[in-house]
């Protein structure tokens, strides 16, 4: 495992997006998977400009960690009032650069039968010929995609139901600003597991702000435990690249 540290956000994210904008160099028909929030919104920022100035991404497949249980894409409304995952990508990233509709990948909060359709999206993921890289953030608790404090290690994609400080941060976050009313979130979610991020072959964490610092320490240089999945990434056999602002890395020991 690999920890940069930048400066603040705009160098987080820059050096972020040259990391993934180097693999679509390097292999045009690469495999990555995306992460939703608001800390990959900068480096979503800097691949529109990076594609804007010549980067092609026509030939990449895109599969999404997770999405909201029981909402979807609605196109039909305003975006702050469509708080689907879904929505989200296409406004921050994919309507803004040349990826084919058709190798865009979201799990489907409106699906009929929720659980066959995560048997699928593993299936969809073996058969693109898993993922090259996987963009991650880390919850306010240390979670991965909605993989909650107390999720498998070994899990697979599933519904899972969010915790308190899930709905709480991400209201603060999402809803708060479109006046929606905290009892309209859902409460539940489709995730990628943890051991179907870990089979990823490549890894970027990425976090930033002072708020991350200590659960950063913990998922990094604390135990491996499922009260934390992020600290998973210690148990991680390809190349993990962590990437953190100084106010985020305020809390590691020994780092030089």
């Amino acid at each position: 495992m690999e920890i940069i540290v930048k400066e603040n956000y705009q160098e987080m994210s820059l050096y972020t997006a040259e990391m993934v904008a180097d693999l679509v160099r390097r292999k045009p028909d690469c495999v990555i998977g995306f992460a939703t929030g608001r800390t990959p919104v900068g480096t979503y920022q800097e691949l529109i400009r990076l594609h804007k100035a010549g980067l092609d991404f026509s030939g990449i497949r895109a599969f999404n960690l997770d999405e909201y249980l029981g909402i979807g894409r609605d196109m039909s409304k305003p975006y702050d009032q469509d708080q689907s995952y879904a929505r989200f990508m296409y406004e921050e990233l994919f309507r803004h650069i040349n990826v084919k509709e058709e190798n865009i990948h979201i799990p489907d909060g409106l699906a009929k039968d929720p659980d066959a359709f995560c048997a699928a999206y593993e299936q969809e993921i073996s058969k693109a010929g898993g993922i090259d890289l996987q963009i991650l953030g880390i919850g306010g608790d240390g979670h991965w995609g909605f993989n909650e404090p107390g999720a498998s290690l070994s899990s697979r994609t599933r519904v899972e139901n969010l915790t308190a400080q899930t709905l709480d941060d991400n209201y603060e976050a999402f809803y708060r600003k479109a006046g929606i009313p905290r009892e309209q979130m859902p409460t539940q979610a489709i995730t990628m597991g943890i051991g179907t991020i870990l089979e990823a072959r490549n890894l970027i964490m990425i976090a930033n702000g002072s708020k991350k610092a200590g659960i950063i320490a913990k998922a990094l240089q604390g135990p491996v435990t499922s009260a934390v999945t992020a600290s998973a990434i210690q148990l991680y056999t390809g190349k993990a690249v962590v990437v953190l602002d100084r106010e985020a890395a305020s809390a590691l020991r020994n780092l030089k």
